[in-house]
């Protein structure tokens, strides 16, 4: 069965890349204190480009709202993608993400997003979903880092079985 392979696929990456730090994952559930006291870089601007892909099985319009946003670390930021659902049935997406570089995605922080939840949308319904995010202040001291001055955030979407859930750790 296609969905459920998918969501074992899924599952497995999401589960490798939390454990082991790998693969350009962005870090979520960082707490409200950090960003109020946060020191934004003024003197190290980042451009974001944004991509987003469909999986063949999803007839989804999915793209992003903007192309590119330029950002300091420490400063939040907010994107918005768009999706649709072209046909003529209610059907549910998931998506997932990664940040490249690589490396610098531990620095990639996630305040607010769409990404590993179940997105259902009706017949031809369109939605915007945002993306809230900040780049850590520490990125700016990290010397492998120093070259980076592009980071681009990708996500792709997949159809999910209604009910079927991913399990993800500190996400519940």
């Amino acid at each position: 069965h296609l969905g459920f392979s998918i969501l074992i696929l899924l599952t497995t990456t999401f589960l490798f890349l939390k454990a082991t730090g790998l693969g350009g994952s962005a870090v979520a559930g960082h707490d409200s204190d950090q960003i109020e006291t946060m020191e934004p870089v003024k003197d190290r601007i980042i451009k974001v480009t944004f991509n987003a892909d469909v999986h063949a099985s999803l007839h989804w319009n999915f793209r992003p709202q903007q192309t590119e946003i330029y950002v300091v670390p420490g400063e939040t930021a907010l994107a918005f993608y768009k999706a649709k659902n072209s046909t003529d049935k209610p059907v549910i997406g998931i998506s997932t993400y990664n940040v490249v570089p690589f490396e610098a995605g531990q620095y990639f922080n996630k305040i607010q997003c769409f990404c590993f939840e179940e997105q259902r949308l009706n017949p031809k319904e369109e939605v915007d979903m945002p993306v809230f995010f900040f780049i850590d202040p520490e990125f700016a001291e990290d010397p492998r880092m120093a070259n980076v001055d592009l980071i681009t955030l990708s996500y792709t979407f997949f159809e999910a079985k209604e009910g079927h859930k991913l399990p993800l750790p500190g996400y519940q």
